[in-house]
């Protein structure tokens, strides 16, 4: 892993984290499924249309067509639309945590569904984060945390992990600028039936909302979505989710800076006790050299 993909790495990250904040400030506006529909057909064309201005087009195989619906449905529509919604009600920061628990969900699948071995080292970690979401759960319980919020954050979490499990068969082959562009598209035309069937429309138009709105559109949705496929594709995605330990870390500090957000001591630990585990987890996978 040289100095140009850790530098991918760490710039997925902090990116990646960061959408939790300004998703927070839109949901405080706008409503969540009509905001996210929308940014999703801004970023969407725009993908596509840098996409063809790389001489990229829509010959895709049949596998990379099935993985982009698969990744457009699961990560956009279902992940970041429940968590939307979720984000009315709960902080930002837990948000994040929720979130960032997806590479051990992602272990988890593997060993129950494909029998995947799980060294030791990667079952420690598995037990590490559940420790760590015990530790800030229990921390939060006194606090009135709302508990439909949580739920959907733990469906969305598990979307992200098919999501993610999806990736590898949408990245390769090439036209990765194209194949961003289309999955948010996917994730736009779904949410936009249920947005129109539960939402009203109501918008309260600030500095606030359009900041986090421009910037949830071209950094955390469209600029984050090229980095990390374009990391996939350069170190495989077994190393590219190692940078995923920074997550928690990054998502807790983001929203504490930028919105305030008080942290007591269990969630520090439990922020430190889950990165712990998705680096053990991830370690395990790595093939030794």
């Amino acid at each position: 892993m040289n100095a140009g993909a850790i530098g991918l790495g760490l710039a997925f990250a902090l990116m990646w984290s960061s959408a939790f904040t300004s998703a927070r400030v839109i949901v405080e506006y706008a409503p969540p499924m009509a905001s996210l529909s929308l940014r999703f057909l801004i970023s969407g064309l725009i993908g596509v249309g840098l996409a063809l201005a790389l001489g990229q087009s829509f010959r895709l195989s049949r596998a990379q067509w099935k993985a982009t619906v698969i990744f457009g449905v699961c990560q956009n529509a279902l992940y970041l639309g429940l968590y939307f919604v979720a984000m009315q009600t709960i902080e930002a920061s837990l948000a994040s945590i929720f979130a960032s628990t997806m590479p051990l969900m992602v272990a988890l699948a593997g060993w129950a569904i494909f029998r995947d071995r799980l060294p030791r080292l990667a079952v420690a970690g598995l037990v590490l984060g559940i420790i760590g979401v015990v530790l800030i759960m229990g921390a939060r319980v006194g606090t009135g945390v709302d508990p439909v919020g949580v739920t959907l954050c733990i469906i969305g979490a598990l979307a992200l992990t098919v999501a993610t499990l999806s990736v590898r068969g949408a990245s390769s082959g090439g036209n990765v600028m194209m194949i961003v562009g289309l999955q948010m598209l996917v994730g736009s035309a779904c949410l936009a039936v249920p947005a129109a069937m539960l939402e009203t429309i109501e918008v309260t138009l600030s500095w606030q909302l359009v900041v986090a709105f421009v910037y949830t559109t071209l950094v955390p949705g469209l600029a984050a979505t090229w980095v990390w496929f374009t990391l996939v594709n350069r170190i495989g995605a077994v190393k590219a989710a190692t940078f995923h330990f920074l997550n928690p870390f990054f998502g807790v500090a983001i929203a504490a800076a930028l919105l305030g957000e008080r942290l007591g001591m269990l969630d520090v630990i439990g922020v430190a006790v889950i990165a712990a585990g998705i680096l053990a987890v991830q370690l395990s996978k790595q093939k030794p050299t």
